[in-house]
């Protein structure tokens, strides 16, 4: 087998399951939470460890596979990330299963930036580089749409720990594809990791993420505004540490080039959307259309498999237009996408919904192909796991963004539209789910009110973000120009 194609399919294999992963708990949570009883408090741990541990240690393990090699750190994550997965399917009670996501969170960590670091590594034709990141990106589009099919195929006739035993014969593959295809590499210079900035970065970006993750559910309560102080001064020593170490974790310097810190902020905000849209349409399609969560899998695999398209098309595109267009037609197809979505209804049909999917599809995979290939030009490829890791935190900063503040919007208007009667549950102003949850104990006209005042938050929310990212094309068409198409080896660290 090709080595640069076999590493780029084992790559893809690996991102294809992480994807996957992130999505196909929610669906599962349903009968986990009959099966195991775990508190409000350990649903929430449950849900959220997995993107803890796996956000506040991508930093680290991006250096660390530099220093002892991306191929040997991907073998240990992916041998680790199929014992957690057995851990997690089996789980007897939700303490355990707490402290297995938390595993899966740090064999994930491992897992990532080696994945896009080898590409950076065997790809060592510019042009072939861009195509390859497009393609791995576009096969993390295709899992986040996948992962509720499975996840909604599998829980049909096994129980809820059968979406997790699937990651162990695809580790299985990613294990001894591995051993045999991928060639070894590592950062000769390398010295050892600075375990104060290991600490710092740890606490700032898990501190940040559970900000904006309780934020949205919390309102700015006590606990978010102490996490908040802590991700600030946490996250401000990292950055002054780094720039007192020769070989930092993160080299700040590199933000100081548009088309970097132009690259990182377009990743950011293109999944600030792309995961919100996710969590919002699963409660419009099955609340307000009815669908089952195996109907609105389905219907949502065509945005998927437009994404996995326009990451493999990105490549071309820059060469006839150049990065910052690409990037911001990504942007502005995003924000056409949810231009379509503010017209939606109790009565829109799927056919009106499969054109905002494909057209924001389409959008995602062409910006994320070409803001991961400019971030990873960024750096000597020496540096690969480092710049792989600065991408995918971002990419998890800008989830948790996207949930507190779209999912603020659109929970702080529907309340604003909904009139409650005096006497009835909290739960009904609570959100859309929680009214049906109590919808034999109130009358069907407040679930038929709940329902529109739904959809009239689901409107202007999508409304606001179309005119965001539309601005944000914009901003990124001038941060990326003069980037040139083909990025020679280092271009930017030149610069």
């Amino acid at each position: 087998m090709n080595v640069k194609w076999g590493s780029l399919a084992i790559a893809c294999l690996a991102q294809l399951l992480l994807a996957i992963d992130l999505t196909v708990l929610h669906l599962a949570l349903p009968k986990l939470t009959t099966d195991l009883n775990p508190t409000v408090t350990e649903q929430l741990w449950i849900g959220d460890m997995y993107g803890f541990a796996l956000a506040g240690l991508l930093i680290t393990m991006g250096n660390l596979g530099d220093r002892i090699g991306r191929k040997k750190l991907l073998l240990i994550g992916s041998v680790a990330f199929g014992l957690a997965s057995a851990v997690t399917a089996y789980a007897p009670n939700a303490e355990l299963l707490i402290a297995a996501r938390a595993l899966l969170g740090v064999a994930g960590a491992t897992i990532m930036p080696s994945t896009l670091s080898i590409i950076r590594n065997v790809f060592t034709d510019p042009a072939e580089r861009t195509m390859a990141v497009g393609i791995w990106g576009g096969m993390g589009a295709a899992g986040f749409a996948l992962g509720p099919i499975v996840g909604g195929l599998l829980l049909t006739s096994f129980w809820w720990g059968s979406v997790f035993l699937i990651n162990l014969p695809v580790m299985a593959l990613v294990l001894v594809g591995g051993i045999l295809v991928l060639p070894e590499s590592r950062n000769p210079a390398s010295t050892a990791i600075d375990l104060v900035s290991v600490v710092l970065s740890i606490l700032g970006v898990v501190a940040a993420v559970y900000t904006l993750k309780s934020w949205v559910i919390d309102g700015f309560a006590a606990d978010v505004a102490l996490s908040s102080a802590v991700a600030v001064v946490a996250l401000g020593l990292f950055g002054w540490r780094q720039t007192r170490l020769a070989v930092p974790l993160v080299d700040l310097r590199l933000f100081r080039h548009r088309a970097f810190s132009g690259a990182v902020g377009a990743n950011l905000f293109a999944i600030f959307g792309m995961i919100a849209l996710n969590l919002i349409f699963a409660q419009y399609m099955q609340f307000v259309l009815g669908w089952t969560p195996l109907q609105a899998g389905l219907a949502s695999l065509p945005g998927g498999l437009a994404g996995a398209v326009g990451g493999a098309l990105a490549a071309k595109l820059v060469m006839l237009w150049g990065r910052n267009a690409v990037v911001s037609l990504g942007l502005l197809f995003s924000a056409a996408s949810f231009a379509v979505y503010s017209q939606a209804d109790a009565a829109t049909t799927f056919g009106y919904l499969l054109v905002g999917m494909v057209i924001g599809g389409l959008g995602v995979g062409f910006t994320f192909a070409v803001t991961n290939d400019t971030i990873l030009a960024a750096v000597p490829k020496e540096r690969a796991g480092a710049a792989a890791a600065l991408s995918e935190t971002a990419f998890e900063l800008g989830g948790s963004l996207g949930i507190a503040v779209l999912g603020s919007l659109l929970a702080g208007a529907y309340r604003d539209g909904l009139e409650v009667p005096a006497g009835l549950p909290p739960q009904v102003a609570d959100s859309l789910g929680g009214a049906l949850s109590v919808a034999d104990r109130v009358p069907p006209s407040v679930i038929a009110a709940a329902k529109l005042a739904f959809v009239e938050a689901l409107q202007f929310t999508a409304l606001a973000t179309s005119v965001l990212l539309a601005v944000l094309a914009l901003a990124a068409f001038r941060a990326l120009r003069g980037v040139p198409k083909v990025i020679p080896e280092d271009v930017l660290t030149r610069a």
